[in-house]
């Protein structure tokens, strides 16, 4: 028997429940599976069973924000480390520099670009030898992979 593939496991963690909910409806279009939530400390322990590839954080939440949420994630010590993304309303300096010094791999500044979000997770499924269902929808979508 063959069994495909895994799809690329994403955490979208934003206390915008309209934001988090359509968001994680557009990654399972691209074959992604996806937990959705609304806080750090619901993120937590989700993250502990779902062992997501990618994370895509909101910094600003109330009680614990995104920095500190990538901060307990780095310091879990996964191997691989799961790829984490800011998305936030703040792109200034100091705002990027948070977020690096976090341990965040991405910053976004909202409203996210789509076509750029989707080439970071066509690249994370790749670097982590997943199923190319991103990639394959890139290439249904525009006759090539970008």
């Amino acid at each position: 028997m063959i069994y495909p593939l895994p799809g690329l496991r994403v955490l979208c963690v934003d206390d915008n429940r309209d934001t988090a909910d359509s968001t994680g409806m557009l990654l399972e279009l691209y074959g992604c599976e996806v937990a959705v939530c609304y806080d750090a400390d619901t993120a937590l322990a989700t993250a502990l069973r779902f062992r997501p590839d990618l994370c895509l954080i909101d910094l600003n939440m109330p009680g614990t924000g995104g920095c500190e949420l990538a901060m307990r994630f780095r310091a879990w010590g996964w191997k691989p480390p799961p790829h984490l993304i800011a998305v936030t309303a703040h792109g200034s300096e100091t705002a990027r520099k948070a977020t690096r010094e976090a341990g965040f791999d991405r910053h976004f500044v909202t409203p996210v670009n789509w076509d750029e979000l989707v080439a970071v997770l066509a690249e994370a499924e790749r670097s982590l030898g997943r199923a190319a269902y991103i990639s394959s929808r890139l290439v249904q979508s525009s006759g090539e992979v970008k």
